[in-house]
């Protein structure tokens, strides 16, 4: 049987995608390319040498919905697919809420009526809000401060009432801190549209000239520095998580939320140093005010993953880092490869 990906070629996605079918595991992966790139699909494929069913499709569409689980024997489903900005999710909060919400709507109707239960969804750490006492435990009060982790809180909530109603389903919410790096290849990373939302794409392309310089939203928290403190941890232990997660889910009934980070806080300009000492490249700041919905310090007790999943983060900020770079760099190659030569 197969495991549905959703939001599949985007960048937590596809990192899982490489670490499942390094696995062995049969996939059906969708994307509507909202947030990610066509090209990934067939990157994937080149970094693990096998093949996987890949439908383009928006999970609004109800009735595509089933096509597939009509197609396809499917035992369990990774729910990646959503808006993700904190930003815009401020800006324009009504395309976040019919977004994120309704397709998971859509998603969990659909395995309802196919008698599929077993469902790993991608939440988030902004479900915490500004918590007083650091490092969070799952316990912690949640509080989302913005529109984008509220569809995430609404969605947690919205599992736990459909275990309430049918006992049968499965379902570990992964409340991610804040994925950096890339895989080791370099062929797939974080590569947002514009000028991106998360600091580490943002130092990369100041790094690579893409950037004049890099902006920092506040630097008046009450953290040691000045900036905002949170919990990175690398992609393709986050991608390792979510196959814990999958073998908790298949073999037991329930809903459980679990932490996934390194439990170590660091800075925006602790991220900038470590950046620049692995790429010996200066990055130039501005500081800017604070963007609405951010909040001072964030990072994760994640013990419930490692006692109960067997899960740890192995990968340090140096290889975080160092990844993220070579993704960057690979990238600009491969445009100036791709740049047609005018006569």
């Amino acid at each position: 049987m197969a495991i549905l990906i959703t939001g599949g070629a985007g960048y937590i996605g596809s990192h899982t995608c490489v670490e499942m079918l390094k696995k062995g595991y049969e996939l059906i992966v969708l994307d509507n390319f909202a947030n990610s790139k066509p090209d990934v699909v067939e990157k994937i494929k080149q970094i693990t040498n096998k093949d996987f069913t890949f439908y383009e499709i928006d999970l609004l569409n109800k009735d595509q919905l089933h096509t597939i689980f009509t197609t396809h024997k499917i035992e369990a489903v990774i729910h990646f697919a959503g808006y993700k900005a904190v930003g815009e999710s401020v800006a324009e909060p009504l395309k976040y809420y019919q977004n994120n919400i309704i397709s998971t709507l859509n998603l969990c109707e659909v395995m309802t009526e196919h008698g599929v239960h077993n469902l790993v969804f991608s939440s988030s750490a902004t479900v915490y809000g500004n918590q007083d006492i650091v490092p969070i435990i799952e316990d912690s009060p949640l509080g989302a401060t913005n529109p984008y982790g509220r569809t995430k809180q609404m969605i947690e909530e919205i599992l736990r009432d459909l275990y309430v109603s049918n006992p049968k389903w499965s379902v570990a919410s992964l409340r991610y801190f804040n994925p950096i790096g890339a895989h080791d290849s370099g062929l797939i990373g974080e590569n947002p549209n514009g000028i991106p939302n998360n600091l580490v794409p943002y130092i990369s392309q100041v790094a690579a000239g893409r950037l004049l310089h890099l902006n920092i939203f506040g630097d008046d928290y009450e953290t040691p520095d000045g900036t905002g403190i949170r919990d990175y941890i690398h992609v393709t232990d986050l991608a390792k998580g979510h196959i814990k997660a999958l073998q908790s889910v298949i073999s037991t009934t329930g809903v459980e939320a679990y932490n996934l980070g390194t439990g170590v806080g660091h800075s925006v300009l602790e991220m900038i140093a470590a950046f620049e000492k692995v790429t010996g490249k200066s990055i130039p700041c501005v500081v800017k005010e604070r963007r609405p919905g951010d909040i001072p310090i964030s990072y994760a007790n994640p013990f419930k993953a490692n006692t109960l999943l067997n899960w740890f983060a192995e990968k340090g900020l140096h290889e975080m880092c160092r990844d993220s770079w070579n993704y960057e760099t690979q990238t600009m190659l491969q445009a100036k490869v791709n740049i047609p030569i005018t006569p």
